[in-house]
């Protein structure tokens, strides 16, 4: 599926998705990654929501987001509340929700000029 939006000039949104990949700035990516409006992280190693870590969340916490989706895949799975618990610890908002409604999402907290993360299952 594509994505409308308004050119967000110099800064990271989602153009489409589709069952196994998210479009960034028109780029395909099909693995996990982690996407803020000035930096995206590729090589995210979360392969789902049960192999989630400390260490994952770790590498998101510095970024310092305002708040961070979670898109959990294709379909809405919530991870183990203990897991999250560093990201409240930091002060970080936190949404868990499926991959597709993260990319929305995002884009619209973007366009809001929000400091967002989205941290995506592929």
């Amino acid at each position: 599926m594509k994505i409308a939006r308004d050119e967000a000039e110099g800064r990271n949104a989602f153009t489409g998705y589709g069952e196994g990949y998210v479009e960034v700035n028109r780029t395909r990516h099909h693995a996990s990654l982690v996407v803020g409006a000035e930096r995206i992280v590729t090589d995210w190693p979360a392969t789902s929501v049960d192999a989630l870590s400390a260490d994952h969340l770790a590498a998101i916490i510095e970024l310092k987001p305002e708040v961070v989706l979670l898109g959990t895949g294709a379909a809405f799975r919530l991870p183990e509340p203990a897991l999250l618990a560093p990201l409240y610890k930091a002060g970080i908002g936190v949404e868990v929700m499926d991959t597709p409604a993260a990319c929305r999402t995002y884009n619209i907290l973007l366009a809001e000029g929000r400091n967002v993360i989205a941290a995506l299952v592929i």
